[in-house]
């Protein structure tokens, strides 16, 4: 996005760089595993940058002739007119060559990126989609996002532009100053030597400071953009609390900061340009007052003033654009470090080849929580579930109450194995739940969250979801059992309604029916609700309701509610307590117990309805 001030910045600018050292280039080298097939193009490739090179040192020699001629204006006009048009003709084919190779390198180069990108999002995404829930809840999404995109397309760039560049411009700046002083003598080619390095560097230098305190620019207009969006999306609540001057004053004082750092950045700018238009352009003209005194003096040809011009041209050139290409390859290996970070994390041990309700060796639905404990990876020093024990048996509805962070949600997790216990068993038809294939074992599971999330695309294909290559029959009904039928025929489209970004074109009971009619397609042994009526109206939950009362029949049913209206009827209730089981029993059981905290919580909400 572009800066204040007229300055770029690319999100690119934010990945870390690696140094350029060995053992980071040893692992930038797992890309080339990607190459299969083509690694021959990516020889041909580096032939055709060699060969840019080479016609991009010869192009200042031959071009240099043309300041020959001056000397020799008093030829005869027809050999005169002769040698220039010889001279323009090479000249020429000189050109059409390097656009040849130039286009050889370009081609090639892409055809090898295109195919290590192809292979490594494919990987890096096999890998992302079979990651354990406990790495996604230590990474964010949208960092991981980035690694797809931003990350890629980083490297991407490196092995299409970069690295050809640095070669390119590494050949043609070294083999230009052999060059400079092998055609105009060391006494020549000492003032270039001299004098342009130098200042090229230190131009460099002050400018890479120049783009950091760009960032840092950026970072605080960033900032007062984070405080515009927050007070207009919460407007309302500005206004009701009265806080107008508050955000004012958040606003004001960033702003400040933001005109402090712009003058700054004002100054070092302008100090930049005042250095360029003195060092560099004075370097020039300097250098070319001691070429004409050469010349003068029979110490310099014309021919030789012109190789030195022209050459002087290509080496400055080559060698002020690599800071910039190496810079990029440091950001190419940071990001290739990242990258490989997740293809080399642990993943869960996912069967790719197993094929969706088979259901060949399937569960009765038996299951088991012995003395579980548990924390999560993230909070290692909180204990979520102490000593946790009940049992279900196949068929079976068993209900999970208690206030929020008792950890209702993380045994459901657990059900689904998403994590495992740090202490205890959880068997699943008696046996231990890791003696299962994972894969299989939740091929046999459905859950029904309470905000449902919905793939963009049609009704139909998000009820495929839980069964691919089911018929449409059975999508129909899936969608009959779930009660969904009736609101997606009265749609235009009916089945292939486009259901929109996370399912917003539909209301939630709708998404949760979608859901249901998804879990009823999968016909799982074992199923979990996850408060999936609570955020719903009333018409909408008595729909849910009632598909949720079929799809449990015949199957072991977690079910975690807090309107205990709906659970009443559950083969047990399990009440947790800050990680621990206090009470255990069927509703009534539980009512008959005065100083439960069931008892108290069903009390309450009868008060609060």
């Amino acid at each position: 996005m572009a800066r204040g001030n007229g300055v770029k910045y690319k999100p690119e600018d934010d990945i870390p760089k690696a140094k350029l050292s060995k053992a980071n280039f040893k692992k930038s080298f797992r890309l080339f595993k990607y190459l299969g097939k083509s690694k021959w193009v990516f020889v041909l490739g580096m032939f055709f940058v060699a060969g840019t090179a080479a016609v991009g040192l010869y192009f200042p020699i031959v071009a240099g002739k043309m300041f020959g001629y001056m000397g020799q204006l008093g030829m005869a006009t027809n050999l005169f007119t002769s040698k220039v048009s010889g001279t323009g003709l090479d000249l020429f084919i000189l050109l059409v060559i390097q656009g040849l190779v130039s286009f050889g390198r370009v081609y090639t180069f892409s055809i090898v990126t295109e195919n290590i990108l192809k292979g490594l999002r494919t990987d890096t995404f096999n890998k992302l989609v079979q990651m354990p829930m406990s790495f996604f809840s230590k990474n964010q999404v949208a960092d991981l996002s980035s690694r797809l995109s931003t990350d890629i397309n980083v490297i991407s760039e490196a092995f299409t532009i970069n690295i050809a560049e640095v070669i390119r411009q590494t050949i043609v700046g070294i083999g230009g100053i052999i060059l400079l002083v092998y055609f105009t003598g060391w006494d020549v080619a000492k003032w270039f030597l001299v004098i342009i390095p130098p200042i090229t560097i230190v131009a460099i230098l002050y400018g890479r400071r120049i783009r950091k305190y760009s960032k840092a620019l950026q970072d605080k207009i960033s900032e007062s953009s984070v405080i515009v969006s927050e007070a207009l999306t919460g407007i309302t609540s500005v206004k009701a609390f009265t806080n107008e001057q508050l955000e004012i004053g958040k606003y004001s004082k960033v702003t400040a900061e933001i005109r402090k750092f712009g003058i700054k950045y004002g100054i070092m700018r302008g100090a930049f340009f005042a250095f360029i238009i003195m060092c560099i352009f004075g370097s020039i003209f300097f250098i070319l007052f001691k070429m004409l005194l050469l010349m003068k003096s029979g110490a310099l040809k014309p021919e030789e003033f012109g190789i030195f011009m022209m050459l002087s041209l290509f080496v400055a050139g080559s060698l002020g654009g690599l800071p910039e290409q190496l810079a990029s390859i440091q950001r190419a290996l940071g990001a290739t470090d990242r990258v490989f970070d997740i293809i080399d994390d642990t993943n869960e041990v996912i069967n790719l080849a197993h094929r969706n309700n088979l259901n060949l060796n399937r569960v009765k639905g038996d299951l088991e929580f012995k003395n579980i404990k548990f924390t999560y990876p993230t909070r290692p020093d909180f204990v979520v579930l102490k000593d946790v024990s009940f049992r279900a048996h196949a068929g079976q509805t068993i209900a999970l109450v208690g206030s929020s962070g008792s950890g209702k949600s993380t045994l459901a997790s657990m059900a689904l194995r998403f994590y495992e216990p740090n202490e205890g068993e959880y068997l699943i038809d008696g046996k231990k739940s890791t003696d299962y294939e994972l894969t299989e074992l939740r091929d046999q599971m459905a859950i029904v969250p309470q905000d449902v999330l919905l793939f963009g695309g049609t009704i139909k294909e998000n009820i495929l979801y839980g069964k691919p290559n089911a018929t449409e029959t059975e999508v129909i009904e899936a969608a009959k059992q779930a009660n969904a039928f009736d609101f997606i025929m009265s749609f235009p489209d009916k089945f292939e309604t486009l259901v929109g970004d996370r399912g917003i074109q539909l209301s939630g009971g709708q998404r949760q029916r979608v859901a249901i009619a998804r879990a009823v397609l999968k016909n799982p042994s074992i199923l979990i609700l996850d408060e999936a009526t609570s955020s719903l109206d009333s018409e909408s939950e008595r729909l849910v309701q009632e598909a949720l009362d079929k799809l449990m029949i015949g199957r072991t049913s977690i079910v975690i509610a807090h309107r205990l209206s709906t659970i009443r009827n559950a083969d047990k209730i399990v009440v947790l307590q800050k990680g621990e089981v206090v009470e255990m029993g069927t509703h009534q059981e539980l009512m008959n117990n005065q100083s439960g905290l069931y008892q108290k919580l069903s009390k309450l909400q009868y008060e609060l309805s």
